[in-house]
């Protein structure tokens, strides 16, 4: 039994290809540097603003995306908890 494979026909042309990484497309609107952690803390009390800035800096300084229920608390501690 022989297996073929259909090739596309020869008037078909190849998409555009559209590069996004680059900067050089003078089409394109100037775009701002997306950042991991926007700023979504506007609707939060005082306090729970000041811990999630606090587990957003510790992402920063340790390159971790997600954190572990060990790293929040000593997040929490560095901020003066204590029981």
């Amino acid at each position: 039994m022989s297996h073929t494979i259909d090739s596309p026909a020869s008037s078909e042309t190849p998409a555009t290809f559209y590069d996004r990484r680059s900067s050089a497309q003078p089409d394109r609107m100037p775009t701002y540097e997306r950042r991991q952690f926007a700023n979504t803390h506007d609707g939060l009390s005082p306090e729970a603003a000041e811990l999630a800035k606090a587990v957003d800096q510790y992402k920063l300084m340790h390159r971790r995306r997600f954190v572990t229920f060990e790293e929040i608390l000593t997040v929490v501690k560095t901020l003066g908890y204590h029981r």
